[in-house]
């Protein structure tokens, strides 16, 4: 018989916050799988690290953090490779991915390369624009709002379409995007409805108002506007 996959949410970044079944996976893995950075480290290994047998086989896929789609494709090329060793061994490979695997997860990378051959599970984990919420206690919509996901590298005139038709506004990816989008809030005077968080639920969490955020944002880092509301200030 052929292994389980299975993609696992850590949540973003604090342990406490996996979920039990997450938990069980992982201390009970024979096979672990993780995206690394090019000749770095592991954020997803680091959430999971306490829990991580010993004696577990580690597959580390080595994503380069490139503009460019073609090098990270061929970085999962060889991690799916790999996994499908083990799962036609008969052994499960537990994967692990930050935050929900579905929500800009590189998870959903493998499962296109692996669910047509073998059995899938997906654990949902908590997502990094609800902890951002929840950290900084910014409820994000009710009843009939509407709640828009937009991804940092949009193009500006794109940004500005998608802020404009909604009610709350998650921005993603912010990182180096940070001033086109600080631009853009500026414009459409959201700017004082707007909270900054980086690396949330880690110790070095930062939550700011956009007005005093820094000149420059980590990859981890994310905007939350809610134009309904009173400024969360």
């Amino acid at each position: 018989m052929k292994g389980t996959l299975y993609g696992v949410g850590l949540g973003p970044g604090d342990p406490d916050l996996l979920t039990l079944k997450a938990h069980r996976l992982i201390t009970r893995a024979k096979v672990i799988a993780y995206p690394s950075l090019a000749g770095g480290d592991s954020f997803a290994r680091s959430i999971a690290a306490a829990f991580i047998p010993a004696d577990a086989h580690e597959i580390v896929m080595e994503v380069p953090m490139t503009v460019a789609r073609a090098p990270a494709q061929a970085a999962y090329d060889i991690g799916a490779a790999k996994i499908a060793l083990e799962l036609d061994a008969g052994r499960d490979v537990v994967c692990l991915c930050e935050g929900d695997p579905f929500f800009y997860g590189s998870f959903m990378y493998l499962f296109a390369r692996l669910s047509d051959r073998f059995k899938v599970e997906v654990v949902p984990g908590v997502t990094s624009m609800t902890a951002c919420a929840a950290a900084q206690g910014m409820p994000l919509a009710a009843r009939n709002e509407v709640l828009t996901v937009i991804p940092g590298p949009l193009a500006e005139d794109a940004l500005r379409d998608r802020i404009k038709g909604a009610d709350s506004i998650v921005i993603m990816k912010v990182g180096r995007h940070l001033a086109k989008i600080r631009s853009v809030l500026d414009d459409l005077n959201l700017t004082q409805h707007a909270a900054y968080i980086e690396r949330a639920t880690l110790p070095n969490e930062v939550r700011l108002p956009l007005a005093d955020a820094p000149a420059k944002a980590p990859y981890f880092s994310m905007i939350l506007v809610t134009k309904g509301a009173d400024p969360w200030l």
